[in-house]
């Protein structure tokens, strides 16, 4: 029970610490340097390690051992087409459920003020702490569309997206002009939900996810030029 603790312990800090960064991508995760940095014994260590496998954090490597897993264009790819598929249905699904009444409609007229609000605030040069609440702010949203869409099965498929999509958005860096633009297609997204509107929720969603899919893109190739 105690190495099942120290396995959850050891595999919690090791997520956050790639999602955050903080353990970047082909970074090697020795055994030993990982144990005693952790505080762990080696058994909850691999019990980790072999989590985050499974979920694709990390890969074994011939010769290396398990590193941080790298993201590649077809991962973006992959990762973005999935995601488009399963929020733009949420989105779909949250109106519909607005438009029969059983949707809280005032909570996503909210949203609309708030991102519009946000875009104010990101249009000049945002301060970190301004970048950090908006992003705070897209996950209270995400978070209402999901209860709004009222589809477990659905928000389950997300949740393992969102944590590989967080990754990529953070090496795509945070780009002042995006992130305006960024508010304004989340305060799209709102306005339709909010209207009960399934079809321009879809598309409005659909309309932003290329648009981040391009920004990331575009920041990818300009870090490979550099």
């Amino acid at each position: 029970m105690a190495t099942e603790r120290a396995g959850d312990r050891a595999y919690q800090r090791l997520h956050a610490e790639i999602l955050d960064g903080t353990l970047p991508p082909g970074l090697w995760l020795g055994e030993v340097d990982q144990a005693a940095r952790l505080g762990v014994s080696r058994t909850p260590l691999r019990e980790a390690l072999a989590r985050l496998a499974s979920d694709g954090f990390v890969t074994a490597s011939r010769g290396r051992g398990v590193v941080v897993a790298e993201i590649s264009g077809h991962d973006v790819d992959a990762l973005f087409a999935m995601r488009t598929c399963l929020e733009a249905e949420a989105a779909r699904l949250a109106a519909v459920r607005v438009a029969r009444g059983a949707g809280p409609a005032s909570l996503f007229a909210l949203y609309v003020d708030r991102f519009e609000a946000a875009r104010e605030t990101l249009a000049g040069q945002p301060s970190p702490s301004a970048v950090g609440d908006y992003y705070a702010l897209i996950r209270q949203f995400d978070e209402a569309i999901d209860a709004a869409a009222d589809n477990v099965y659905l928000v389950e498929a997300m949740t393992g997206i969102r944590m590989h999509v967080a990754r990529v958005r953070r090496r795509a860096g945070h780009s002042p002009e995006r992130l305006a633009a960024s508010a304004s297609e989340h305060a799209l997204i709102a306005e339709a939900i909010r209207d009960g509107d399934p079809e321009l929720a879809n598309q409005a969603v659909r309309v932003h996810l290329y648009r981040s899919r391009r920004h990331v893109v575009a920041s990818a190739e300009g870090a490979a030029a550099s």
